[in-house]
């Protein structure tokens, strides 16, 4: 499988991931996962767009990111409580592969260097998106013209 996010793991440790993975598909405008529910697997997109969404109390949900082929959707699998902290929908039609979060962290435990190198990837992701977050509520939500940067602190 060609992903941006598998380089760099051990090759022994992809054949592994891919394993416990198998083909799905979302027609555009499907609802994948809402903020707050569970996340107990994860994807790999293979073809399509996923855009990525936050809630902001009393409005629409915001659009912070689109993800393509080979990215990674989905990371709160890995970190306990194992909620959605952000939600996200097919902007098209999607096809991916799926990964069962509960295998995947059995993998990580019996393999340690797998998990770190595993770990590592999703903190290089999470760092991205929430880089990316910012930047979008920066955008949407200071007045046009203020001069402010950065969010408030």
């Amino acid at each position: 499988m060609n992903s941006t996010f598998l380089h760099g793991l051990p090759a022994e440790g992809q054949d592994h991931l891919m394993a416990c993975s198998h083909e799905v598909s979302f027609p555009a405008g499907t609802r994948i996962f809402n903020e707050g529910d569970p996340a107990d697997r994860f994807w790999i997109i293979r073809t399509g767009a996923v855009t990525l969404d936050v809630q902001a109390h009393g409005r629409r949900a915001a659009t912070v990111e689109t993800l393509g082929h080979g990215d990674l959707l989905g990371w709160s699998w890995l970190v306990p409580p194992y909620a959605w902290r952000l939600g996200a929908e097919a902007y098209s039609l999607v096809r991916a592969h799926e990964f069962d979060a509960k295998a995947v962290r059995g993998l990580c435990e019996v393999d340690p260097a797998f998990g770190l190198a595993l770990t590592r990837r999703v903190l290089e992701v999470v760092t991205h998106r929430l880089q990316a977050t910012r930047i979008r509520l920066v955008d949407l939500y200071t007045p046009h013209g203020s001069g402010v940067t950065q969010v408030p602190q």
